[in-house]
């Protein structure tokens, strides 16, 4: 069924009143092909739209996946392989794999959105990536009219990026993906970030397990970030830029306190939030608009905010860290 002139409000986490001319749910397969032999020549999936900004109302048809199903496709006594819908809720996947002991994925616990979006953005935090555990992703190539499966290589996964991001964009409906997890006698946790480590001797926590790492990270987060059911926002606005390392050096020495992370032998990540803090933009406000008063990487709504204003906002404040940096930070977030 194909509705028309509908809001968007309930579909996107920033909370932007923009409408789309058509909208549409698909549950299956068979309901994605039909919908796409009936489409006009315009039109967007949707997941959970935590990761996109509508600066304006969308004047074709948008599709909102809601394909899901979890099964375990391969099982042994170290590791186990399940496939997962892409409408499937991403946390929600990640607490029902930290329920069953199900190890490597629960670094990427509180990430909003659904499975299909995780393989396009590459979603990561805290030192983990969804490239990490994957095998495989099912998609549907919208021109070819075909199912594709693509291997972890295939899909060329890079610092939240991948093929659906480029190649693929637009081209393509992701299906479903298939990953593989830890049992007990594999795991192998990642608390090497600072914070994780700390949280974890203030709470006191004994032993590590999926479920009290999730549990970890979602505390951590909750700290840091704004529930976009309580204020709207659309996650990390901007990717944390990778400098050669002579490039972040040059920071280091002026700042050295700031926060970095290597990357390889060549390459160090120094947090965008931490660069937009020094411009003095954290917790400030500009019009609706603004960044969250504990992780300046975030705008918010204040309420009644357009998504032109965020963008406006955005490239401000993108200005101000070049001005200030020679550091260019590009957006995460998928601007409409």
């Amino acid at each position: 069924m194909i509705e028309t002139n509908k809001s968007l409000l309930p579909f996107h986490t920033f909370g932007a009143k923009v409408k789309t001319a058509q909208f549409s749910i698909i549950k299956s397969l068979d309901d994605l092909k039909e919908i796409l032999d009936t489409t006009p020549s315009k039109f967007m999936i949707l997941g959970g739209g935590s990761n996109l900004l509508f600066t304006k109302d969308y004047d074709g048809l948008i599709i909102k996946n809601e394909i899901k199903g979890f099964e375990v496709v391969h099982e042994n006594n170290s590791a186990v392989q399940i496939k997962i819908g892409a409408g499937e809720n991403w946390h929600e996947t990640v607490l029902r794999t930290a329920d069953l002991d199900w190890q490597g994925i629960e670094n990427l616990a509180l990430i909003p959105g659904t499975v299909g979006a995780s393989p396009i953005q590459n979603i990561g935090a805290y030192g983990a990536e969804v490239k990490d555990v994957i095998d495989e992703v099912e998609f549907y190539h919208h021109e070819k009219k075909e199912v594709m499966v693509y291997s972890n290589e295939e899909c060329l996964f890079g610092y939240r990026n991948s093929i659906f991001k480029n190649e693929f964009k637009g081209k393509i409906t992701v299906l479903s993906i298939t990953i593989t997890l830890n049992k007990k006698e594999q795991w192998a946790f990642n608390t090497s970030y600072g914070i994780i480590e700390n949280t974890i001797a203030e709470k006191n926590i004994q032993e590590i397990t999926p479920k009290t790492l999730a549990q970890v990270i979602i505390d951590i987060r909750n700290s840091k970030l704004p529930d976009p059911k309580e204020i709207g926002n659309c996650g990390s606005f901007f990717k944390n830029p990778v400098l050669p390392n002579q490039e972040a050096q040059k920071i280091l020495d002026q700042y050295p306190e700031a926060p970095h992370y290597k990357v390889g032998d060549d390459y160090t990540k120094i947090p965008a939030g931490w660069l937009i803090e020094k411009t003095g933009w954290k917790g400030k406000s500009k019009g609706h608009v603004g960044t969250y008063p504990k992780q300046a990487l975030v705008l918010v709504n204040n309420g009644g905010a357009t998504g032109e204003e965020a963008w406006d906002l955005a490239l401000t404040i993108k200005q101000d860290v070049f001005t200030k940096f020679g550091v260019t930070i590009e957006p995460e977030v998928n601007i409409i």
